[in-house]
């Protein structure tokens, strides 16, 4: 089978190919495992992280890719609860230990030992990959298989965190940066919280612009004042002066929600400029995003088709991921990056 692999990680400059087109054996599902015929995968900032070694895998090379979409073609011993032929989607998370603390209370996002798709096992930059199958999702009927990958994490994780805001109907949230998932957040916002203003913030112009199209109330640039304090912030940046930012527009009480597996290191100095009366006096709180749960990938796929929610994308073939990539990194893409094996 064709596989896109990572096989060492470092700084991803224009030009470079860290992403090598090979074939592989195609994989056996073993014990309650299935194994999917992939059709479509989305391309994540995640997969950033890990090429440029702030959330390195564990073991090189691997097959990066954590929003996989396909069909069953082949079961394991003792796996029933697909049949051949049904679409399914893999989500960030790959498998938790099932017996943790977390694990039993819903919140197997916390697990010590959750493993991740396309980080600590393979992923979906390939033709096949095998998945225990109480970790593969339902796809809706109402979902084409591009318009369902990207919801796999970047709409799940948006799912996730609108829900940590705490938000009430007509409220107002802010939403910084406006990438794969911020988009997906904010045709949820304006379903689930029709009377909450939702105010953008974004670095180009492109973006902003983006955002007014789909119904932000505001949109401006991430130095911009909306005029207004807001109640909640989501931020979905990998940088950190959008935080300390954030923080100075929270009302007394609001909630900052962080968004992102990781922070790059490029600004982290702009922490220094944290003043405690200005950005976290008055009970203002902050919250990170660790992961998705299973119930967060499967509910958010059901309530996205019932809106229903249809991504923005682009779409690249598999031999293209470096490409695909790169312009994730750039910020080239509107809405979400999706490649497809035919």
């Amino acid at each position: 089978m064709r596989a896109v692999l990572l096989s060492q990680t470092g700084p991803f400059q224009a030009g470079s190919k860290p992403l090598t087109l090979v074939e592989l054996p195609i994989p056996v599902p073993q014990l309650n495992e299935i194994r999917v015929h992939v059709s479509a995968c989305g391309v994540c900032h995640t997969e950033l992280d890990e090429l440029e070694g702030r959330t390195t895998p564990p073991q090189l090379p691997v097959v990066l890719g954590h929003q996989v979409v396909g069909t069953v073609d082949a079961v394991g011993e003792n796996a029933t609860r697909f049949r051949l032929g049904d679409r399914v989607g893999v989500a960030w998370i790959f498998s938790a230990c099932g017996h943790c603390e977390f694990c039993q209370s819903g919140r197997e996002n916390l697990c010590a030992q959750f493993r991740a798709t396309g980080r600590d096992v393979n992923g979906g930059y390939a033709d096949y990959m095998v998945v225990r199958e109480d970790f593969a999702y339902t796809i809706p009927d109402g979902l084409s298989d591009v318009q369902a990958a990207p919801l796999l994490c970047a709409g799940a994780i948006g799912y996730r965190s609108v829900r940590l805001t705490n938000l009430q109907d007509g409220q107002r949230i802010g939403l910084t940066g406006f990438g794969a998932s911020g988009h997906l957040m904010l045709i949820l916002l304006a379903h689930q919280f029709p009377n909450s203003p939702v105010y953008v913030f974004a670095r180009s112009e492109t973006e902003r612009q983006f955002a007014n199209e789909l119904g932000a109330t505001w949109a401006g640039d991430t130095d911009d004042d909306p005029g207004q304090l807001l109640d909640a912030i989501i931020d979905t940046t990998p940088a950190w002066k959008p935080i300390v930012e954030a923080l100075g527009r929270l009302k007394p009480g609001g909630r900052l929600v962080i968004n992102a597996i990781r922070k790059e290191d490029r600004d982290k100095e702009y922490l220094l400029r944290l003043n405690y009366p200005e950005h976290l006096w008055q009970e203002k709180e902050i919250v990170s995003v660790a992961n998705v749960t299973r119930a967060d990938v499967q509910d958010f796929l059901n309530l996205a088709a019932t809106i229903p929610i249809h991504s923005t994308l682009q779409t690249y073939p598999l031999t293209q991921a470096n490409e695909a990539l790169w312009r994730v990194k750039l910020g080239q893409n509107r809405g979400a990056t999706v490649l497809v094996m035919d």
